[in-house]
């Protein structure tokens, strides 16, 4: 039988402290630092947006729309994915400055490049944001396409905890012209019962569901059911995360309307749409 040690203080009280739970002094130290390189990153403007395809599942030479992605860079010019931080920052003031630069740079993008659609991700946490919703007008007035051009990606996880809020923040932004996706989705706890209440204009179906689909029969019956029930509410559908031309042939015959992947592209701050002289910069 092994024996178990405590570390108490006089009188018989357990310390407080590190040596208390030492795994989540060194998760909340990690988060410190984490914030500690957003911030400075913000404050630096060492911000980008990394640019990935998204494809016309029947001809995937054709591009529907690119997808941006929020990247910093470190001191040295290192690119720091949203994977390494966005958990850290999310709830956070942090995490609304972050989706304030991505809205800045989409908007910028869509105001330069004039013949592409651009998908941005942003947290329902945003809604209601002044400076989000600040940039977004100073935005749309740049040019009377940029709208028309820009599509929302919510996360369903963050779409569900309000619900309402999200309901009449896309009533609003879509009368300006602006599309709106429900990112991830079957991530988090699915509640289909949104479909009929949010009115997203894309699907985009997570990854978990698209790995191995063409051998695993669970994916393709969840997949399936996913793309039927967009039909129904007149939802484009995106499969999300395909990386063979297996995966791909098989969605093509579930009839996917668009597929996102590292099979067609890799998130890149140096996309094919951007000037020779910005890629060499």
């Amino acid at each position: 039988m092994g024996v178990v040690m405590e570390f108490r203080q006089p009188g018989g009280a357990k310390p407080k402290g590190p040596l208390s739970d030492p795994l989540s002094f060194a998760i909340s130290e990690l988060d410190r630092q984490t914030m500690t390189m957003v911030e400075e990153a913000l404050r630096d403007g060492r911000v980008r947006l990394a640019f990935q395809p998204v494809v016309i599942a029947a001809d995937t030479r054709k591009i529907a729309f690119h997808e941006g992605l929020i990247r910093l860079l470190d001191p040295a010019g290192r690119v720091i994915p949203a994977r390494e931080f966005m958990g850290a920052v999310e709830t956070q003031e942090l995490g609304r400055q972050i989706d304030c630069a991505a809205l800045d740079l989409g908007l910028r993008t869509l105001a330069r490049h004039t013949d592409i659609r651009l998908s941005v991700n942003m947290s329902a946490r945003s809604i209601g944001y002044p400076r989000w919703m600040r940039i977004l007008k100073r935005g749309l007035r740049q040019s009377p396409t940029i709208g028309e051009r820009l599509i929302l990606e919510i996360t369903e996880s963050s779409a569900i905890a309000v619900p309402e809020t999200v309901t009449a923040f896309m009533d609003d932004l879509q009368r300006e012209g602006i599309a709106f996706a429900l990112d991830d989705f079957g991530a988090g706890y699915t509640a289909f019962r949104y479909f009929k209440e949010f009115f997203f204009d894309i699907l985009k179906i997570d990854g978990q569901f698209i790995r191995n689909i063409h051998t695993d029969r669970d994916n393709q019956a969840l997949t399936r059911a996913l793309i039927s029930s967009a039909r129904q509410f007149e939802m484009f559908t995106v499969a999300e995360a395909v990386e063979t031309v297996e995966e791909a042939q098989f969605l093509q015959t579930l009839g996917i309307d668009c597929m996102q992947g590292y099979l067609f592209g890799a998130p890149t701050l140096k996309p094919a749409f951007l000037p020779e002289d910005r890629k060499l910069a």
